[in-house]
């Protein structure tokens, strides 16, 4: 007997901003930024891709490109994100 497995998708599980909101804390506190770029992506895709790619003036596929595990996004690209998502980005010294 095979077994078959489901795919997971972190984005099944962020149904709230609260949920999406403590997954990008976690990845933050990674410091990696290829993580941290997987992350909007991920939080992107629970949200609505088509919406976000409205709300940035960013294409669906260049939205995918640059927040995919590959990607490798301009920051300028993380602050159009972040603003449309209702992310704030805060400071904070160790």
């Amino acid at each position: 007997m095979t077994e078959k497995f489901s795919h997971y998708d972190t984005a099944d599980y962020l149904k709230t901003d609260e949920d999406m909101a403590l997954y990008f804390e976690a990845c933050l506190e990674e410091n990696d930024p290829a993580l941290i770029a997987h992350a909007l992506g991920v939080i992107v895709r629970a949200r609505g891709m088509a919406q976000l790619a409205k709300d940035t003036g960013i294409s669906i596929e260049g939205l995918s490109k640059a927040l995919s595990a590959d990607g490798n996004p301009e920051f300028a690209t993380i602050l159009k994100v972040t603003r449309a998502l209702g992310i704030k980005l805060h400071a904070e010294m160790a």
